[in-house]
């Protein structure tokens, strides 16, 4: 602990110098996909879990998304300002099934992305870390998420269900970064998951970024939902290129967004990794300079 000279007091960090601190080193160290916020207690879904909700639970469902699209776009008007942008390229898809990706910055982005696909359309994908028990992990399920599992029999459950509200004309949704970052600002690399199952089930991308500005505690102000166009697959590649190029497509799109709405060029803290690549290329800048 660093203390104060002058009262000679400790001079203890806030929270959000904290997150700011943890975020910087996780960045520095390029470990975008780090989940330093703990997860609760949660179950692994097995083979009897009910991706699809059927019966009283169907109207449970039903009730909780209609309550969402009345209350939700009032709540994040009045908390963040919240507008959406580019409403003509989720049209564009004409009806037809598609896989979501967004940056991953807030407890609550799910009610972002909504904004964005839709309270009725959208099934979002998560961790089985994020299977919540109790009271918050019903909620969540009859919102339309679904948690990956390690079991293989509730696996094949997901794959089938998510092929089958593809076809409906559903959009899935993916935290393509893996891990939520609080407040944090820029784009970070992407997974291939999300663009794995795209190529699967031959369904284009939607990329989604949210911008926002922060006050002086760090909270988010004026966020705007930007919908950016759908990125599709090119058949004449391999498979693996073509997951690979859809990808790289989504993160341009995500890329040129943020340099747009923030007005600066998308930069990351130097790399802090021994023996990286970024410092064998310094480190050669620096030899050519010394050498006569």
């Amino acid at each position: 602990m660093r203390y104060n000279r002058r009262m000679g007091q400790g001079n203890k960090r806030t929270k959000l110098q904290k997150r700011d601190g943890i975020q910087a080193v996780l960045e520095g160290y390029r470990r975008f996909d780090f989940d330093y916020i703990p997860f609760g207690t949660h179950a692994i879904p097995d083979a009897n879990f009910k991706y699809r909700q059927k019966g009283f639970d169907a109207f449970c469902t039903a009730f909780i998304r209609g309550f969402l699209k009345v209350v939700a776009p009032l709540f994040l008007k009045a908390v963040y300002g919240c507008r959406v942008v580019g409403k003509e390229n989720l049209k564009a898809l004409k009806g037809k099934g598609a896989i979501c990706v967004t940056n991953h910055m807030s407890y609550l982005d799910t009610l972002f992305a909504r904004a964005a696909i839709g309270q009725f359309r959208g099934f979002f994908t998560m961790a089985h870390l994020n299977n919540k028990t109790g009271i918050a992990g019903w909620f969540l399920r009859h919102g339309g998420m679904w948690p990956f599992s390690p079991n293989l029999a509730a696996m094949k459950n997901l794959m089938h269900e998510m092929d089958a509200r593809l076809k409906e004309g559903k959009i899935i949704h993916f935290y393509a970064e893996q891990a939520m970052w609080v407040n944090y600002q820029k784009p970070r690399p992407m997974k291939d998951g999300a663009f794995y199952y795209a190529v699967k089930y031959k369904v284009p991308v939607l990329p989604v970024f949210f911008t926002f500005r922060k006050n002086k505690r760090g909270h988010m102000r004026r966020l705007r939902v930007h919908i950016l166009p759908a990125v599709y697959a090119d058949e004449t590649l391999p498979r693996a290129a073509r997951i690979a190029k859809m990808k790289a497509d989504a993160e341009a799109a995500w890329k040129e967004c943020y340099e747009a709405a923030y007005g600066v060029p998308l930069t990351y803290l130097p790399d802090r990794r021994r023996g990286s690549a970024a410092q064998a290329c310094g480190q050669t800048a620096q030899n050519a300079q010394a050498a006569p």
